[in-house]
């Protein structure tokens, strides 16, 4: 994934939220390293590259990553091939039902960054004058038809990960909710949908807005998804600069944008359960913003060790986003997947699916 990037490209950290390419590819296998192999390669390693476990030990300040110059692009390679080895070794020699449970935590953990270095490469290339391509292709384009909807009949529904197969802390344990009759629509929103939104005065309606999102569109200027030319017809994409896709999903609106859109469409946004009962066709293009905050499930236990701080401690102050997007890895698209972020948060691939009560 870095193939192609300057040793400058990796280094640059466009704003505290994002971290530096280098930076995702020493925490990866900082993670292999400290919860698996517990062997350092450099003890230093151990505080620059923690991001929030605060159980083993110091970490540098996140909105500093960038600055940490030192060591080299060249040397974080060196110690991933370090690990990479001793990790080999380590499956060579055989491991046990722990071990194993690390690891594939460790897996899931890596494929999550590798869409969170996207995601960053993307917001810092975005602010360079002369807008870089990071790969000449472009996420696929949906051919849009109209929207239709997928009713579904209310009533006890269980949600949740089974106790087979991988799944995070966080989708556990399995349990029942009781849902009223609603249906969710069969495709996200489109970019030309949501430019209607816009050029009907959307952003400059405080009907629309719940409070909070209206104080963050004023203080941040908001008038537009993230990326997007302020003549609507053009967006800033990992392939660089492209005419706006009209049939595409629309991409890189907040929580609060996504919310004030679907009540000026005279919906809603479904809630987490809604949208794991119904599992609507995903066009694998965005993540889909829900209306449920990010909260622990009945009879939540985190899990074991320092790996526990994982998830559950950032069940406070987020919003839940189902599906998947065009640079997830496959198997984090499950019904039971539970993305969460700030319900300010753009720079991420996330869109809009309505939702209306029958």
């Amino acid at each position: 994934m870095v193939e192609g990037l300057s040793a400058e490209d990796c280094q640059v950290q466009s704003m505290p939220d994002a971290s530096p390419a280098k930076w995702h590819l020493a925490h990866t296998t900082w993670f292999f390293e400290t919860f698996v192999l517990k062997q350092r390669f450099r003890d230093e390693f151990a505080s620059l590259f923690n991001s929030y476990y605060h159980s083993v030990g110091p970490m540098a300040a996140r909105p500093q990553r960038g600055l940490v110059t030192r060591p080299s692009l060249d040397e974080v390679l060196e110690y991933r091939a370090w690990v990479d080895r001793r990790m080999g070794d380590l499956l060579e020699a055989g491991i046990d039902d722990g071990t194993a449970a690390l690891i594939e935590v460790g897996i899931n953990h890596e494929q999550q960054h590798q869409e969170l270095l996207l995601t960053d490469i993307k917001h810092a290339f975005s602010l360079n004058p002369l807008q870089p391509c990071y790969r000449d292709t472009q996420a696929p384009a949906s051919a849009a038809g109209p929207m239709g909807s997928i009713r579904h009949d209310g009533g006890i529904v269980d949600v949740g990960a089974s106790t087979g197969g991988f799944a995070y802390d966080n989708e556990r344990p399995r349990h029942q909710v009781l849902l009223q009759d609603f249906s969710i629509a069969d495709r996200p929103v489109t970019n030309a949908e949501y430019r209607e939104f816009i050029r009907a005065g959307g952003y400059e309606d405080p009907s629309l807005w719940l409070s909070d999102g209206w104080a963050a569109m004023q203080n941040e200027c908001w008038r537009r998804p993230l990326y997007w030319s302020e003549d609507l017809e053009y967006a800033f994409t990992l392939a660089g600069r492209q005419p706006l896709d009209a049939n595409a999903a629309v991409c890189h609106v907040c929580h609060y944008e996504a919310d004030a859109y679907a009540r000026w469409a005279g919906a809603r946004l479904p809630t987490e359960f809604e949208w794991e009962a119904a599992t609507p066709p995903n066009a694998g293009e965005v993540w889909e913003w829900t209306a449920s905050a990010y909260l622990p499930y009945p009879g939540f236990t985190p899990a074991a060790g320092s790996v526990g701080e994982y998830n559950g401690k950032f069940m406070s102050g987020q919003m839940v986003l189902k599906g998947s997007s065009f640079a997830t890895a496959p198997g984090h698209s499950r019904a039971s997947y539970r993305n969460f972020f700030p319900p300010g948060a753009r720079w991420q691939f996330t869109g809009v699916r309505l939702a209306r009560d029958t």
